[in-house]
């Protein structure tokens, strides 16, 4: 499947939220920056067993006070990926019949994808290539980035270390996608009692190509995340901006989305996310009306 420039950003981008040490890092620092990285990859997999509400607002300019745009999803985890399910602005079915029809095809789905088959060994294989791409890149900041640390915040009753993230002018790219960590800087914010991230946000300081060079993001888009604890222990993205300009294929595009995450439910992994769909069903049953 081809990815959009959106996403293909996104998994670019957001690797850069996990920081690590340099070499004039002190031992404190090194240990602190490691449980980071450690708890970025336990959220990622902890992220399959979550059903949440995305809601996600289009503008045409970053200063646009109102979207033209807001459309509102259930994202509920298949194991392989996510399957979403629309939803109105306040979170209701836009047809109950039609939402009725699509938890029937995703609880086949779960019912299927648990089943030791070929065909679901390759669609495991596939969603682990896709981590694995991901987590390579994670490694890759290693070399990439030097963080230096600027100051404490207090986010509600959490303090925040702030680390400033600047590229490493000794490093050399591995690949088009590592390209990247040569184009951006930001800061980011890491929980100290829990060593997790809670904020990153970032800027590119130099035009790149993307997608074999068929598109290019130009000097000054931004990008950003916010993590919340959203279950004793499991931090989760609850708000993304990405203001992008570029090109592609020769035609200007400008991408302009702020996206929340609320709702954060765990289901589990498909052979007990089945059950929670079944419960649903049968609850859509019994409220419905005899005719």
């Amino acid at each position: 499947m081809k990815l959009t420039i959106v996403s293909f950003l996104t998994l670019l981008l957001l690797p850069l939220a996990t920081p690590v040490c340099t070499q004039e890092s002190t031992q404190v620092t090194s240990d602190l920056f490691t449980r980071v990285i450690a708890n970025e990859k336990r959220s990622e997999a902890l992220l399959d067993e979550y059903e949440r509400i995305q809601r996600v607002e289009k503008r045409r300019t970053a200063s646009d006070p109102s979207p033209f745009e807001n459309r509102t999803w259930r994202l509920f985890p298949t194991g392989t990926g996510v399957d979403k399910l629309a939803l109105s602005p306040d979170g209701q079915p836009l047809n109950s019949e039609a939402y009725r029809s699509d938890l029937e095809r995703l609880e086949n789905y779960l019912v299927w994808i648990v089943q030791d088959g070929s065909s679901q060994k390759d669609a495991y294989a596939k969603a682990e290539h896709k981590r694995k791409e991901r987590f390579e890149l994670i490694e890759a900041t290693h070399q990439a980035f030097r963080f230096a640390l600027e100051g404490k915040e207090i986010r509600g009753d959490r303090t925040l270390l702030r680390y400033s993230m600047t590229p490493d002018p000794n490093y050399r790219p591995t690949s088009r996608n590592t390209i990247l960590f040569t184009r951006v800087r930001g800061t980011i914010w890491v929980d100290e009692q829990s060593s997790e991230l809670a904020k990153v946000e970032g800027s590119v300081i130099e035009d790149f190509s993307i997608a074999l060079f068929l598109a290019k993001v130009y000097k000054g888009s931004h990008f950003m995340q916010e993590r919340y604890e959203i279950a004793p222990g499991v931090w989760e993205p609850t708000f993304e901006q990405y203001d992008f300009d570029g090109r592609k294929y020769m035609v200007p595009f400008s991408i302009h989305e702020r996206t929340f995450y609320s709702d954060y439910k765990r289901v589990g992994p498909p052979k007990d996310a089945v059950d929670v769909l079944r419960a649903e069903l049968s609850k859509l049953s019994a409220d419905q009306p005899s005719r």
